[in-house]
């Protein structure tokens, strides 16, 4: 997958999350979990920490800026997208085939 098309899977499965959050707000903590996780995996690697530390803020916000923040189309809501904390929260099945219709799409 190219790195746009990338961006598009990715940006559509932060709709999904955004769009879930309200009725799951266990995913925050799911969330700041895998920061913590990550964090301890990638003690020695600052440039991965460094992509954490906004997270960190962002999660301690209100939910409407969380998701406002997960549905950013810009150079700043791709790059966080690339880090998202909010991985696991959607089924694998539901993760291919958002990744299966966006490349299906690119290729009209």
């Amino acid at each position: 997958m190219g790195h746009e098309v990338q961006d598009q899977a990715s940006l559509e499965m932060a709709r999904r999350v955004a769009a879930g959050l309200d009725d799951h707000p266990e995913w925050i903590d799911h969330a700041r979990e895998n920061l913590r996780r990550w964090r301890r995996r990638n003690a020695d690697v600052p440039s991965l920490l460094a992509c954490y530390a906004p997270w960190e803020t962002i999660l301690d916000r209100p939910v409407a800026e969380i998701v406002a923040t997960l549905l950013r189309d810009d150079e700043h809501g791709r790059r966080l997208r690339q880090n998202s904390p909010f991985a696991g929260v959607l089924g694998p099945r539901e993760v291919w085939e958002i990744k299966r219709r966006v490349r299906e799409g690119a290729g009209r």
